[in-house]
């Protein structure tokens, strides 16, 4: 894979992608092949004034599987032709073309994002719409897939984006490995709001704090529990909140319900359990907190829209192709 590094990168950005796709074969997860390239081979500026020594121009996107447009703060934003035709070159020999923050933008100077679906950051949100009427932004959303593009949102929503490419191209499996090893959460759902209202919005900054410690907590505390049947109101005794405020600052800090970041960790879990255990669906429902066989599957379905069986099924023949190198 090969980020492409403006003049002006985001030193954040450029330091998560290259964390995410880190060579951690030691650890028995797939092996990398990861490049930064930029307008030009030579030393570059980052957004902190660092100097950065880059060993590639544009010709690195020739052979990449995925292409990671970077975030800058260049302006005006805008793409050398020779990486405008570089980007196109890859989309049109189907390489899988992802870009987050203002590298959404870039992105969109090639014409590739028109007729999709995309976000940026919030503040650009607006621009980039009025800039390129032909796409449709989605302002509050983490991440957009669109199939060959992905798209990513603000700051640390990069790596929820690339944590998504991880578990859309090798499974639930390594996406939750990676996320361990750097901890993070391994899944932030690409509806869950990118925008946290501030301290005068929801109350006293300290107020805020200790009840932010509790609910990070209490994450913790759910996902080693994730095979019990939990309830919101327990939930709520745990983190010492009522359950009307536990829902509220829930809403807010996590950007969607508890009900259903409870279903997104239990199938999260059984994603896993699935590619890496010969466990069978019963068994499987039941360590992951699913009352019965059928509301995995419905839930299965929702998601994936395959079955269990079927995920199971498919993923080792995936395996299997990438053993024989026939992927």
């Amino acid at each position: 894979m090969v980020a492409y590094a403006p003049s002006g990168v985001s030193a954040f950005g450029l330091s998560a992608v290259s964390g995410i796709f880190a060579n951690r074969s030691h650890m028995g997860l797939p092996r990398f092949d990861f490049s930064v390239c930029s307008d030009q081979s030579g030393v570059m500026s980052t957004d902190f004034g660092m100097c950065l020594q880059v060993k590639h121009g544009p010709e690195a996107m020739v052979g990449a599987d995925l292409v990671i447009v970077l975030p800058s703060d260049r302006r005006p934003l805008t793409l050398p032709a020779v990486v405008n035709r570089a980007l196109a070159d890859a989309h049109h020999r189907g390489a899988l073309l992802a870009a987050y923050c203002s590298g959404t933008f870039l992105l969109a100077e090639t014409g590739l994002l028109d007729g999709l679906h995309v976000t940026t950051n919030r503040h650009l949100s607006a621009f980039l719409a009025q800039r390129h009427p032909g796409i449709t932004v989605e302002s509050d959303a983490l991440f957009v897939d669109q199939g060959q593009i992905v798209t990513g949102a603000g700051a640390a929503a990069g790596i929820d984006m690339c944590l998504h490419l991880l578990r859309r191209e090798h499974g639930a499996a390594v996406s939750n490995a990676v996320a361990r090893d750097w901890m993070v959460s391994p899944r932030r759902e690409s509806g869950q709001a990118q925008y946290v209202p501030s301290s005068t919005q929801t109350g006293t900054r300290s107020h805020i704090h200790d009840e932010d410690k509790r609910l990070a907590d209490l994450l913790v505390w759910a996902r080693a529990r994730l095979s019990q049947p939990l309830t919101v109101n327990e939930l709520a005794r745990e983190a010492l909140m009522s359950a009307r405020t536990f829902a509220r600052r829930f809403q807010a800090v996590i950007g969607t319900t508890p009900y259903a970041w409870l279903t997104d960790q239990r199938l999260d879990l059984a994603e896993e359990l699935l590619e890496t255990t010969t466990l069978s669906i019963r068994e499987v429902a039941g360590q992951a907190g699913f009352r019965s066989n059928g509301v995995l599957r419905t839930q299965f379905v929702k998601r994936h829209g395959i079955s269990p069986t079927e995920y199971r099924q498919r993923q080792r023949f995936v395996d299997e192709m990438r053993l024989f190198g026939r992927l």
